[in-house]
């Protein structure tokens, strides 16, 4: 009869001794490569301040939420061209929603109503079209009569993402009209000239 013996392996078919560690290790190495392959292929690269986008320049016009008042705004590019609600894309400047405060703010769906109190306005440069352009925002509608806040930003994105220029101005009533900036766009795509001289825009498009 045999004696006592521990088992710290297995034999192959040919009586080769194969650690059983050893099958285990590779295993899991194995296993472990393939989870590594799998993630570098599904994770994408964080990149800091890049932004993916054909546009240019971004300008957003935001004023207080859940308000009735209608706040337009009014691009003009260095060809002398005009982006505003009844002419939403021009050259390389479009005006991506005309926001008509509260108007069409709520969306019912399987009896549940939806609203959205956001009033925002958004304009793409798509092009870097050298020469002078203007933002103008205008108080089309103010069924509450109040001086309304207004917040233009200009963002520059390609190559990085930077903001160029933000202030509020307050529109006092009905009609009211401001210029919110004024910047220049060189042959590299770099802003400059900033200035708030005014220039009429409502004037512009009714010629």
């Amino acid at each position: 009869m045999d004696g006592p013996s521990l088992f710290t392996g297995s034999e192959s078919d040919d009586g080769t001794f194969v650690p059983f560690t050893d099958i285990l290790f590779n295993a899991l190495l194995g296993f472990s490569l393939m989870v590594f392959i799998a993630f570098a292929l599904i994770r994408p690269d964080a990149k800091s301040g890049t932004i993916d986008t054909n546009a240019e320049l971004i300008i957003t016009t935001t004023w207080p939420d859940d308000i009735d008042d209608d706040i337009d705004t009014y691009v003009q590019d260095p060809t002398g061209n005009v982006v505003w609600y009844h002419s939403m894309q021009k050259g390389f400047v479009t005006l991506e929603r005309d926001d008509r405060g509260n108007y069409l703010d709520e969306v019912t769906v399987n009896g549940v109503t939806h609203h959205i109190a956001l009033n925002q306005e958004t304009v793409t440069v798509r092009g870097q079209l050298p020469g002078n352009y203007a933002v103008n925002v205008y108080k089309f509608t103010s069924p509450g009569a109040a001086p309304v806040p207004v917040t233009v930003k200009v963002e520059k994105i390609n190559p990085r993402l930077r903001v160029v220029y933000y202030d509020t101005v307050i529109l006092e009533h009905k009609g009211d009209e401001k210029t919110v900036v004024r910047f220049t766009l060189d042959e590299n795509g770099n802003v400059g000239g900033i200035n708030t001289v005014p220039v009429s825009l409502i004037q512009a498009v009714s010629k």
